[in-house]
C-alpha cells in the first residue's frame, strides 16, 4: 500500500468494522451490477469496487484468512474482540463489503445498514481507534488477492469507501452511546422445552429494554463468549418487562444448542440492541397476512399480540407452516389467540406426513387462499421459505413494498446457531 494512502486510512478511519452475524449460508459472492434507480450507470467508485469483489471471489477464503492473520499479528490486542473459534467469523467481513459495494450509489440504503451495524457493534467493545488498523489490513488483503484489478484508482476508491463506512458507523455508535447501553444483562427466569430441540426461553433484563413487536436481538451465552446469534422476540412488549424467545437447536449450533440443552433459570445472558423492520404499521387498517415457518412463528405471534394491544379490529390471517405435524410446537398458543380474537384466523400447514390441517408447501397454500389485495404481508422463517414466499406473494399481486421480512443472508434472524 502506498504510504500516502495508508496514512489517509489511518487519519480518516477510526473503528473496527465487524459485519453482522450470522454469516451467510453460502460463501462470498460478488455483488451484481444493479442499475441505480435513476437509470444512471454505476459511479466510477462503485464500478471499481465491484470489479475487485468479482476478482476476489475465487480466492475469498485465502483473502479472509490473510486479512485476519495480518490484523491479529500487527494488532494482537484486537484478538480479544473476536470469538475464540473463528469459524463463524469467516464470511462476515466480505458479506459487509458486498453489501457496501452493492449500495455504493445508494447513500440512504448504505447509511441505514451501516448505522445499524455501528450501533450493534458497541456490544463487541469496538472503539473508534480500532478502525485505522482494520483499514490498513483490508487494503493489504485486497491488493494481494485482486492484483489484476488493483491500481492507484481502485485503491483510492476503496479508501474513500472505507472512510465513508467508518464515519457512518462511528457517528451512529456515538449517538447511540448517549441514550442506550452497549448491551443488557438478562437473567433466565423460565426455560420451557417444547420439543426435544425447541425451547421457549424467558428473560428478565437488568434495565428496561425498548423494542417493537416483530423485531429481534442478538444473544450471547456465558458458554460461548463473544459469539452472538440473532433471535426474534416471541411476544409484544409486556408490562412486566420480560422477554421471550423461541430457540431451535441446530446441528453444530453452539449458541442454540446451549440455550436449548444447557441453559437453566438463573443463568445470565447478554442482549444486544433491538433491530429489524418487520413491524406493524398502525396508521393503516390493512389486514395482515402472516407466514411463519418453524420458529419463525415467534415474531408472528408477537405481531398478533401487538394488533390486539392496539385494539384495532383489522383482519389477521396466519399461515403456520412446519414439516411435520409434531413440529407445530406453538399451535395451541396460536389457536388460543384465535379463540380470543374474532379478527384472527390461524391455519396450520404441514408439508410432509399426516395432518388434521392443510397439507402442502406454505407459499402454495397461501396462493390457494388468495388474492390478498388489501393486506400487508409478513414473513418469518427459513431463508428458502422467505424467498419462495416473497415470489408467491408478488406473483399474486401484493406490491413488494407491502411485503415485510428481515433481510436474507445475514441481516435477519433466520438460521440461528
Amino acid at each position: 500500500m502506498h504510504v500516502q494512502k495508508r496514512a489517509q486510512v489511518q487519519r480518516q478511519a477510526h473503528e473496527h468494522q465487524r459485519p453482522a452475524e450470522p454469516p451467510p449460508d453460502q460463501g462470498f459472492r460478488p455483488a451484481p451490477d444493479p442499475v441505480p434507480a435513476t437509470g444512471a450507470a454505476p459511479s466510477p467508485d462503485a464500478y471499481a469496487l465491484r470489479r475487485t469483489l468479482a476478482e476476489l471471489e475465487p480466492v475469498a477464503d485465502k483473502a479472509t484468512s490473510y486479512f485476519y492473520a495480518l490484523l491479529f499479528i500487527q494488532n494482537p490486542d484486537l484478538r480479544a474482540l473476536f470469538p475464540v473459534a473463528m469459524d463463524a467469523q469467516r464470511d462476515r467481513l466480505f458479506k459487509a463489503l458486498l453489501t457496501a459495494a452493492r449500495h455504493a450509489d445508494d447513500p440512504a440504503t448504505l447509511t441505514a445498514y451501516l448505522s445499524r451495524l455501528g450501533r450493534g457493534h458497541r456490544k463487541y467493545g469496538t472503539r473508534p481507534e480500532h478502525y485505522p488498523a482494520v483499514g490498513e489490513c483490508l487494503l493489504a488483503a485486497l491488493s494481494r488477492y485482486a492484483p489484476d484489478t488493483w491500481n492507484e484508482a481502485t485503491e483510492a476508491a476503496w479508501v474513500r469507501t472505507y472512510t465513508a463506512i467508518s464515519q457512518i458507523m462511528i457517528d451512529a455508535a456515538a449517538e447511540d452511546e448517549e441514550q442506550s447501553p452497549a448491551w443488557w444483562q438478562g437473567e433466565i427466569v423460565r426455560h420451557e422445552l417444547r420439543t426435544p430441540d425447541i425451547a421457549v426461553v424467558t428473560v428478565r433484563p437488568d434495565q428496561p429494554y425498548p423494542f417493537l413487536a416483530g423485531q429481534y436481538t442478538t444473544l450471547e451465552t456465558p458458554w460461548w463468549p463473544r459469539v452472538w446469534r440473532h433471535y426474534s422476540f416471541s411476544a409484544a412488549p409486556r408490562p412486566d418487562g420480560l422477554l421471550s424467545f423461541h430457540v431451535k437447536a441446530v446441528p453444530a449450533g453452539w449458541v442454540s444448542g446451549a440455550l436449548v440443552h444447557r441453559a437453566r433459570p438463573g443463568d445470565v445472558l447478554r442482549l444486544g440492541p433491538p433491530a429489524g423492520s418487520m413491524i406493524v404499521d398502525h396508521s393503516t387498517d390493512n389486514g395482515l397476512l402472516c407466514l411463519g415457518g418453524g420458529t419463525g412463528i415467534a415474531p408472528i405471534k408477537a405481531l398478533v399480540e401487538d394488533v390486539a394491544e392496539h385494539g384495532r379490529c383489522r383482519p389477521v390471517e396466519v399461515f403456520y407452516g412446519a414439516r411435520h405435524a409434531g413440529d407445530l410446537y406453538d399451535i395451541d398458543t396460536m389457536l388460543r389467540l384465535q379463540r380470543a380474537h374474532n379478527w384472527l384466523s390461524v391455519r396450520p400447514v404441514v408439508s410432509d406426513g399426516p395432518t388434521r390441517g392443510l397439507c402442502g408447501e406454505l407459499p402454495a397454500i397461501v396462493r390457494q387462499y388468495g388474492p390478498w389485495p388489501a393486506y400487508d404481508a409478513y414473513l418469518s422463517g427459513p431463508p428458502g421459505m422467505i424467498r419462495s414466499g416473497v415470489d408467491t406473494l408478488v406473483g399474486i399481486g401484493i406490491p413488494s413494498h407491502r411485503i415485510r421480512h428481515d433481510e436474507i443472508g445475514g441481516l435477519m434472524a433466520a438460521a440461528p446457531r
